[in-house]
């Protein structure tokens, strides 16, 4: 007969039994209890799980982040009286022209050409199927339709070099080819009808005629010599869109698509009008300028709340914010680098504008071979170009140097050229860039054959 260890007593009385029994249900017990322990954990870690999943994740904190020194930066160049800085030596005079430069973009082109344009950046992304864009700017698209829509682009956005890059930015990332890409960075801002009867009216007709078809031609040879230089990758793009593109679905008729961009189009066209002259349809339009953008505001503002839902406003606005972040931290560097070594129009930072005088002196080759180079390293805001280019022809600039920085001045700046190689990479930012210069030089130097 066996015993109970523990208690010395036999296992098979009734009293060994009853100890057992108390013994497993004592162990129940606490297994229960462990359990109960067990599951509280779980459910207080399931609950902890779940609190962390709608907090902030470490992408939207970075964001938050991100945001705020951009509008850090934004209200101090807004603000700050950078006039103040004393002009001590030539280094801080460079540093302190950087700043006004950069003031200066902060006023006049942030909130009225930047922001809207980023907007309708992001608003392509979401809103223009790849099909779309495809269609008609495509590697494989008819050649005149693409290349005629991207050529006259410039006469509805009247954008300045920079503007111009969030909608570039949008269209080729959307699957747009190179040629009809690059056709539209270069027209945006160079084919500006405003633009173009001013320097008519200032500088003469034959410099506005000049300008004029100059910029046109120059939009079609762009875009046509990147098409054949890259036409290797064109072609492999082309075979690679016919493959994984889906079918275009519309979310809402094409109307109210149209609608929708034309009221931000109009937005940014019209908030930057110009002050051309004391009369005609331009200065009237001018005069009404915000009674107009405040129409495709509130135009705007309706869609919005009538024809598109939550998920696609959120999509829109985290499409603008990639584009912002890409975009905008690039401009500011070579705005501020352009300021420094250039300074502002008609001040002095490292390189002496004397300097500049001289080298585009007369006709010849080199004087306007400089003219294109300086020019394209330059940032002019839109019409800025024109009085800049009265003074230096004052002072003995020749005729031909004068066109070649109107073609190639608007269309490329410092800035203007990181951000095109942060969105198509630095060879084919460079054969654009000399596609620019070399065409401006040549252009240039046969008119000023031709006024000599």
């Amino acid at each position: 007969m066996h015993r109970n260890g523990a208690e010395g007593k036999p296992e098979g009385t009734a009293e060994g039994s009853r100890r057992i029994a108390d013994d497993r249900r004592a162990a129940g017990d606490q297994q229960t209890a462990g359990g109960r322990q067990a599951a509280g954990e779980t459910y207080f870690f399931a609950s902890l799980h779940g609190l962390l999943a709608i907090s902030p994740s470490k992408a939207t904190l970075r964001n938050i982040a991100i945001l705020g020194i951009m509008l850090t930066i934004f209200l101090l160049a807004y603000f700050l009286p950078f006039a103040a800085i004393p002009a001590a030596s030539k280094l801080t005079t460079a540093g302190r022209e950087a700043l006004l430069m950069l003031q200066d973009y902060a006023h006049h082109h942030v909130l009225l050409c930047l922001v809207p344009a980023l907007f309708i950046a992001g608003a392509i992304s979401v809103f223009v199927s790849q099909a779309t864009v495809m269609k008609y700017f495509g590697a494989s698209a008819k050649k005149w339709l693409a290349y005629s829509v991207a050529a006259c682009s410039g006469t509805i956005l009247a954008a300045c070099s920079c503007t111009i890059l969030p909608l570039f930015a949008g269209i080729y990332t959307r699957g747009a080819g190179i040629g009809p890409a690059t056709a539209f960075l270069y027209s945006g801002p160079a084919i500006n009808v405003l633009a173009i009867i001013l320097t008519a009216r200032v500088l003469g007709w034959e410099l506005g005629v000049a300008r004029a078809v100059g910029a046109v031609v120059f939009s079609l040879v762009i875009g046509l010599s990147m098409h054949l230089i890259y036409r290797k990758d064109e072609r492999a793009k082309a075979a690679g869109s016919d493959m994984i593109l889906p079918d275009e679905r519309h979310e809402r008729p094409l109307w109210q698509n149209a609608l929708y961009f034309a009221a931000m189009i109009g937005i940014l066209v019209f908030a930057n009008w110009s002050k051309l002259g004391e009369q005609g349809l331009a200065y009237t339009i001018w005069s009404i300028k915000w009674f107009l953008t405040g129409l495709f505001c509130v135009a705007l503002a309706l869609m919005l709340a009538v024809w598109f839902k939550v998920p696609e406003l959120k999509e829109w606005l985290s499409s603008t914010w990639l584009f912002a972040k890409q975009i905008l931290p690039l401009l500011f560097v070579g705005v501020l680098v352009a300021g420094v070594l250039l300074g502002r129009p008609g001040h002095t930072a490292l390189i002496p504008p004397a300097w500049i005088e001289r080298a585009v002196g007369g006709n010849g080759l080199g004087a306007t071979l400089f003219a294109s180079v300086a020019g394209a390293l330059m940032y002019f805001a839109t019409l800025t170009e024109v009085p800049i280019l009265e003074g230096l022809l004052g002072a003995g600039m020749g005729k031909g140097p004068a066109l070649a920085l109107l073609l190639a001045g608007p269309a490329l700046s410092l800035p203007n050229m990181l951000v095109i190689r942060s969105v198509m990479g630095t060879r084919k930012t460079l054969v654009y860039i000399v596609l620019v210069v070399v065409l401006s030089t040549v252009a240039g130097m046969t008119y000023g054959r031709i006024d000599a």
